[in-house]
């Protein structure tokens, strides 16, 4: 199956986000992408992190998103629907108990336009090295469960995927819960990596999923220069399940095409059966 990590440099203004998605996963379907992932934030990188709670969304219907009250799912059902793909929608801010936080949430469509999973993300990003510093507990509410699903392909093969979002990547045991009763066959990681943690760390604990979980991995990231100053480090990337790179683009927006390969998975798996070998948890 083949699929796409769709990279973007998302700005403070929404409609020109939800533009460049809708077209980015438009590009990927024309070369044959079935399932298509947008970058974490992809709606808006705002100028103030209080920004993502004025464009915070009730959860609209799964089945048939209303336009008016969420704009952003509407256009994430419709775009899905358009291209008859499956589409992971990066992360939204969806609207909480709390007015004065949200949750940071993936929320994936069938080729039919409809709500299949939501995962709000688990693990808040805190960061502060005296010149950058980052606290998103300030304005957003942690998930609490792992959530997988599947996706049944064109040619009528099923995948087992297990989602995540940027700072989860750091939490090896939350992987771990997402293959807990059965493998999963790709682990999908929106992210807007800072640049200062990508370069250090991004590919290397991707590739250490991967090889963990004998699994694929798909990361679409925020990458480049946006317009509040910050910089994401980008490089959205596919990884085999051996910890090989199969696909990546370093910065500015594009979609990263790759293919799943499931008799190469199952050859690995076979040769080094270290799923079966687990001891603890």
């Amino acid at each position: 199956m083949k699929v796409a990590a769709l990279q973007m440099v998302s700005t403070p203004r929404v409609d020109e986000n939800l533009a460049q998605a809708q077209t980015l996963i438009a590009q990927a379907a024309q070369v044959g992408a079935e399932l298509v992932a947008l970058p974490e934030y992809f709606c808006l990188m705002g100028q103030h992190d209080a920004d993502k709670l004025a464009i915070a969304e009730p959860l609209a219907d799964a089945l048939a998103p209303d336009r008016t009250l969420s704009p952003m799912q509407a256009t994430l059902a419709a775009a899905a629907k358009a291209n008859g793909v499956w589409v992971i929608g990066g992360t939204l801010p969806l609207q909480s108990h709390d007015a004065q936080h949200a949750f940071n949430s993936v929320l994936v469509f069938n080729p039919q336009g409809q709500r299949v999973a939501r995962y709000d993300k688990i693990h808040l990003f805190c960061f502060d090295n005296g010149q950058r510093r980052y606290d998103e507990s300030a304005t957003l509410l942690p998930g609490t469960e792992p959530v997988a699903f599947e996706v049944t392909d064109r040619a009528g093969g099923t995948w087992r995927i297990g989602l995540s979002v940027c700072y989860d990547l750091r939490f090896p045991e939350l992987f771990r819960a997402l293959g807990q009763d059965q493998p999963c066959d790709l682990l999908v990681l929106p992210a807007a990596f800072t640049h200062t943690t990508g370069l250090a760390h991004w590919e290397l604990l991707l590739r250490a999923r991967a090889v963990e979980n004998l699994c694929h991995v798909l990361a679409p990231a925020q990458g480049g220069e946006h317009e509040n100053g910050r910089r994401t480090f980008g490089h959205s990337m596919l990884i085999g399940p051996w910890g090989e790179v199969l696909a990546v683009q370093a910065e500015g927006a594009g979609v990263v095409l790759g293919t799943l390969d499931r008799a190469h998975q199952a050859k690995v798996r076979q040769q080094l059966p270290a799923l079966t070998h687990r001891v603890l948890g």
